[in-house]
């Protein structure tokens, strides 16, 4: 972690370089100042438009059906883009993307492959191999690499056989079939740098692993984005646009825009290769058509010109000439190559993309690559200053690649839901059933931002929980970029006017854990960790996301508590499949869960709340009164979880946290289950120094009041006098707030930490390899439910079945447990040691242990004396071809004990954390 603990911000100590001054601090600060716009322009094209609810207008709401990858390359979008490697401006009205052919697909590589939910033996799933290899936070220098294959690429064989395979077997991949084999493949890097804020410098290098050489058909793709024929008349639509070749220079294009204005595109006519082997350097071909829908090959109708989105396939694929237009004009255009790049060899082209106002003097030529050289000295300059010096080479490897897939991962996001129900006045009206249907209720949502994904092809739209972890592993990098993620999931056009936050397309009234307050306390934190010696932190920020946090915590209480007894329910809250029952639907039994992990978030979110109340009231009294109030709101929490019925939500007899079913009429029935819903009791934890309450005169007298008139709930609160560091007539008071007290710390980490239970080589499961041979059962209603241990893809349908909380290892809940045992350390010191893992009489801290536990986490990604890293598996290519070897992919979650990547592959939202805990080991080493 990068000191989540309460002593304040990271300190520039022995493991870190100085952060102040790198050229990309420079170019932060100027574009958070307003000074220079440096991220207008970054990979903000997401990786799959189609398939998404908000490109859904159907009357089921059956989004994978509704438009399919056979229907992307010939119908334009309506919210968004898409394509490989891409880059845009901040509103996604100029695309940049590659695109190519082997000369073998029935279609050209213009975007990502995968399989549709109903498709995927486990769900949807990208069925391509790609890597984010580099960026800094300004998007001053990018590095993707795509792989492409020079066989046929194996579209049915890959749909065929995942049909066959039921859930029990893995998925089949890409690298399954021989589409690597022999070394038959292009690796195709996409590379980036900014000159300045509106002048892109674009690399593009396509090297053939074969022994022999191999055709290859290059169009990199200009486009508009489709604002036009719609008739809308919000923000953002335009008049048709033009991209034209510029009548003073064939080599270059001129692309004229409404509001984006004047820019220029060029593409360099000499390409240069690794081994001086001959290859056509003939000027490229350009290739102009519109982003408009191909009517005629969808549905039948009539097009309303000859020119339209999937042009370039039936020039290049089918040879009709006529599908471009020949006057060389256009909304697309492709700087079409046709090469035999020799064998072992590299083909380099060069482009540019530059404003009117910032043209430069020398499109290509030496100064070009003198930019290029520069922002990468300067990437690894800045990174040197975010990296602790003490990580190996391999650490900083995935440390960095992990950062980069973090932002890499931004996308621009477009959805006006008003607009998405009605439909637009230019196009066929919407079916009635729309009106009550998906999202009918979150018609104030107006989306039109830059928003950190969790994977832009596998969930291409933003997760409430998902972003609170993102924006604290980009803290690190782009403290701004966090605040400004963190404060705009809160404003008006996105928060419900209840209260609630959106959790993702598909449903946005969905209930996300409450994490929201945590990620902001770790982010202010850091808010003046990198801005120099004299920067303080933006306590203002803090005053505004506050503000609209006490709305959220409002709608929570108002909304989850049943009874009214402080034990929350939630629902669904993220944890897909982990329970007996399907959270997010009504309970067969009738009545309502008790939700061991919905009543500790509130705990948690209660806890950062007071932690924030606290701070702000430093400044301004008023906070004292709230600060109050969110006290009273943990200890009444703590208490119901841990006293109300006798004992609350935990069970002596088993020594663990469970959720209840809750049936009128009948006594409570504890669900026995040891999974993470009983840990996250573990997380609402805090540390509270006297000399801090000692400053807030009014909430320390509030505080001591209620102690002494509430003896039934103080018990709640645990005390340490630190006598030896103090004057004996000023003690040192810690006043230490958690739901669990000593005894079930313990109690709860002998689980966690033992190895035939939680405890894996990779950190953490889910659930308990307990239920491998003791499954949980119970009959109810005549129906019998079971949970039991399943270690990699989900075996059940529950919420989709493409995602499995009973026994992976998940990121977000193992960074939580980390942080928590940190907090712990700080209250209770080598006062509390355990066996680390349980039995092994290795007695250690719980700093030690939160160390240990960070270790096997990253472990996943480092490469063993085999070279072969557990997150690939037995993967051969990653494990022995140095084309691969340097290549992690940072999954969605992992195998509870192979610690094989599962899920999405490309999850560098929440995963990413890595990179957190790569700094928070090599801090602590000397």
């Amino acid at each position: 972690m990068i000191s989540y603990h309460d002593s304040g911000a990271r300190k520039r100590g022995e493991g870190f370089h100085a952060a102040e001054g790198t050229s990309e601090d420079v170019r932060l600060a100027e574009d958070s100042t307003r000074t220079k716009n440096w991220k207008r322009w970054g990979p903000y094209v997401s990786e799959r438009q189609w398939g998404t609810c908000r490109e859904d207008y159907s009357a089921d709401g059956n989004s994978w059906g509704y438009f399919s990858h056979d229907q992307a390359r010939s119908r334009a979008y309506r919210w968004g883009e898409d394509g490989i490697l891409g880059v845009t401006d901040r509103e996604c009205r100029l695309c940049f993307a590659l695109c190519m052919w082997n000369g073998r697909d029935s279609i050209l590589k213009e975007r990502l492959f995968g399989l549709t939910g109903p498709e995927g033996n486990h769900g949807e799933d990208v069925k391509e191999q790609y890597f984010y290899i580099d960026s800094t936070p300004t998007h001053s220098y990018m590095k993707g690499l795509y792989k492409y294959p020079q066989r046929r690429f194996p579209y049915e064989q890959l749909v065929k056989e995942n049909a066959e395979r039921g859930r029990s077997r893995d998925e089949f991949e890409l690298s399954d079939t021989d589409a690597f084999a022999d070394g038959r493949y292009f690796d195709v890097q996409a590379e980036y740098a900014k000159n300045s804020p509106n002048d892109l410098l674009i690399r593009l290098t396509v090297t053939n692993h074969a022994d022999h050489a191999a055709p290859f058909h290059f169009l990199p793709t200009l486009w508009y984005r489709n604002t036009w024929v719609w008739g809308c008349k919000h923000e953002g639509c335009t008049m048709k646009p033009l991209i034209k070749v510029d009548p003073t220079n064939p080599g270059r294009l001129i692309g004229e825009h409404e509001t984006l204005k004047r820019f220029y595109f060029e593409a360099e006519t000499l390409q240069s290769t690794s081994t001086g082997a001959s290859v056509d350097t003939s000027p490229p071909e350009w290739l102009f058509t519109d982003n408009h829908t191909n009517v005629a090959r969808l549905w039948g109708g009539s097009n309303d010109t000859p020119y339209v989105k999937d042009s370039f396939h039936d020039y290049v694929v089918h040879g009709k000439q006529e599908a471009v237009n020949p006057r060389l004009r256009g909304t697309k255009v492709a700087a079409y190559h046709r090469w035999l790049v020799p064998a072992k060899s590299s083909v380099t082209l060069r482009l540019r993309l530059y404003s009117d106002e910032e043209m430069p003097a020398e499109s290509f030529g030496s100064s070009f690559e003198r930019v290029f050289a520069q922002r990468i000295a300067e990437a690894d300059e800045f990174y040197g200053t975010r990296m602790p010096k003490t990580l190996t080479p391999e650490e900083n490897n995935v440390c960095r690649q992990a950062f980069a897939g973090l932002l890499w991962s931004k996308q621009f996001y477009h959805l006006i839901v008003k607009d998405w129900i009605a439909g637009d006045p230019d196009m066929p009206a919407p079916p009635a059933e729309r009106t009550t249907g998906r999202n009918s209720d979150w018609k104030h949502l107006f989306n039109r931002d830059i928003i950190s994904m969790p994977d832009k092809w596998e969930y291409p739209w933003y997760a409430a929980w998902d972003l609170a972890f993102h924006c604290v592993t980009l803290a690190a990098v782009d403290v701004q970029f966090a605040k400004d993620q963190l404060l705009l999931i809160l404003r008006e056009w996105y928060m419900h006017p209840n209260g609630a936050l959106p959790a993702y397309e598909f449903a946005f009234g969905d209930v996300n854990p409450p994490v929201h307050a945590w990620a902001c306390w770790q982010v202010y934190k850091l808010s003046g960790a990198h801005g120099g010696r004299d920067c303080a932190r933006d306590r203002l920020w803090l005053a505004r996301v506050f503000q609209k946090l006490v709305m959220n915590f409002t709608w929570w209480v108002n909304r989850k508590d049943a009874t009214g007894h402080h034990i929350f329910s939630g629902g669904f809250l993220g944890l897909d499949n982990i329970g007996v029952f399907d959270r997010s639907k009504p309970l067969p039994t009738g009545g309502h869960l008790e939700q061991a992990d919905g009543t500790a978030w509130m705990a948690f979110y209660a806890l950062f709340m007071l932690k924030i109340a606290m701070e702000l009231a430093q400044d301004d009294p008023a906070y004292e009164d709230v600060a109050s109030k969110f006290f009273e709101h943990f200890v009444a929490i703590a208490d119901a979880m841990n006293s109300i019925g006798g004992t609350g939500l935990w069970d002596e007899e088993t020594g663990f946290y469970n959720d209840q079913l809750h049936v009128p009429g009948r006594p409570n029935i504890p669900l026995r289950i040891r999974s993470l819903v009983g840990v996250v009791p573990f997380f609402a934890i805090a540390n509270l120094p006297s000399e801090q309450m000692n400053k807030l005169p009014g909430f320390a007298k509030r505080t001591q009041w209620f102690l002494k008139n509430r003896p039934d709930l103080a018990k709640q609160i645990s005390f340490l006098e630190l006598s030896d560091q103090q004057p004996a007539e000023d003690p040192h008071i810690v006043y230490h707030l958690a739901v669990p007290n000593k005894d079930r710390v313990i109690r709860v980490l002998q689980y966690l930490f033992d190895e035939q239970e939680f405890l894996s080589q990779f950190g953490i499961r889910s659930l308990s390899k307990f239920h491998e041979a003791h499954p949980f059962e119970v009959d109810l209603g005549g129906e019998r439910y079971c949970v039991d241990y399943s270690p990699a893809e989900s075996r059940t349908a529950l919420f989709g079945g493409n995602s499995n909380w009973r026994g992976p290892i998940w990121f977000p809940m193992n960074i939580l447990l980390v942080e928590a045992m940190e907090r712990l350390y700080h209250f209770y010191g080598d006062s509390l040691t355990i066996d680390f893992p349980t039995g092994s009489g290795n007695k250690v801290n719980l700093l030690e242990a939160s160390k240990l536990l960070a270790s096997r986490l990253v472990s996943l990604f480092m490469p063993g004396s085999n070279g072969r890293r557990p997150c690939h598996a037995d993967d051969p290519l990653f494990a022995k071809d140095p084309a691969w070897s340097n290549l992690p992919l940072f999954y969605e979650y992992f195998h509870g004990d192979s610690g094989k990547g599962l899920g999405a592959s490309h999850q560098t939202g929440w995963t990413a954390c890595v990179a957190t805990l790569l700094i928070f080991i090599g801090s602590h080493r000397r």
